[in-house]
């Protein structure tokens, strides 16, 4: 059975896919220096209104010190789009 021109359903669009690899971001601890990696549910990204206010956060998996770090534009741009979650600090108004 074919499509009409120029339409196409969710089984022919996902045909190719075998499977989904979930986002993992590498990180380091400040306090233990442990090195991991943690996926996007882990870390939180807080955007603020200046690149001081902005920072990402998550909490160490070897010594569960909380841990918050600057996040310029590249860094903000890699975590949204892996789907970590995004808190806006301030009105877009």
């Amino acid at each position: 059975m074919s499509e009409p021109a120029g339409e196409m359903t969710v089984a022919t669009a996902f045909a190719g896919m075998r499977r989904v690899v979930p986002v993992v971001f590498r990180a380091g601890c400040p306090d233990c220096r442990g090195r991991f990696e943690l996926a996007a549910s882990a870390l939180r990204l807080a955007i603020g209104a200046t690149s001081r206010t902005t920072f990402y956060s998550f909490t160490c998996p070897d010594c569960g010190a909380a841990v918050r770090k600057p996040a310029g534009e590249r860094i903000v741009e890699l975590l949204t789009g892996g789907g970590v979650r995004t808190l806006r600090l301030y009105s877009t108004v």
